[in-house]
This record gives structure tokens, C-alpha cells and sequence, in this order.
């Protein structure tokens, strides 16, 4: 059974960027006297606090560069800019449902921009 019945809007988020938002909900709803947050917010809020590495800045500059180079899409460059790959085996990960593999040149290429932040 679905809730949902069509995508209205989409917008991809680095986890930095989501730990913002979510801080900003969690202080909203400590002004409440309900206090309790639902199940499924405690453990994003958990979430994105654990995986954190980069600033919201910096993770957005990371995409940016990402999408610079040729084989890096939009929806890519975010699932890199979170994961933070640190080998080429990392890193294939993502690629792995793509309908074509990198070179070890592409590979290093992508590492060595994320080396620049990580």
C-alpha cells in the first residue's frame, strides 16, 4: 500500500544540508509542549548527525565540482557528496546500476576531487 500517489517536486539534499533543515524542525518542535518526536524523525535526526562530515557550504561546492567532470550527473554527484568514497571499490558502488562503468582514470579523477574536501 502506498501513501503517495505521484511525485509532486523533487530536490536532491546533501546530508548536511538535511542536518540543517531537520535541526531547525527539532527546535520547532521543542517550543511545543508535545514534545515527542515521531519514531522515523528521531532516528533521521540520529542519522544525519552520525554521517555529518562536511559543512552545507562545502558539501554544495563538492556537487558543484562533481558535476564538472564528464560522467558525474546531478543525482550522482549528491550520492558521492554524501558517501565521501575513499577507494576506487567505494566508488564503483554508485556506479554499480549504471548502464556503463568508468575507467580507473574517471575513478581517480572523481577520488581526487573528493580527496579535496574529505
Amino acid at each position: 500500500m502506498t501513501i503517495f500517489k505521484e511525485i509532486v517536486d523533487e530536490e536532491f539534499l546533501t546530508v548536511s544540508e538535511t542536518k540543517e533543515l531537520l535541526a531547525d524542525i527539532e527546535a520547532e518542535r521543542a517550543l511545543e509542549e508535545d514534545r515527542e518526536l515521531r519514531y522515523e524523525l528521531a532516528r533521521a535526526i540520529e542519522h544525519v548527525n552520525r554521517f555529518t562530515v562536511l559543512e552545507p557550504e562545502e558539501a554544495q561546492q563538492l556537487v558543484d565540482d562533481l558535476q564538472e567532470v564528464e560522467k558525474v550527473d546531478e543525482p550522482t554527484a549528491y550520492k558521492i557528496a554524501n558517501l565521501l568514497p575513499r577507494d576506487r571499490d567505494e566508488l564503483r558502488s554508485v556506479y554499480a546500476q549504471q548502464r556503463y562503468s568508468l575507467s580507473g582514470d574517471e575513478l581517480d579523477e572523481i577520488l581526487n576531487v573528493v580527496a579535496q574536501y574529505a
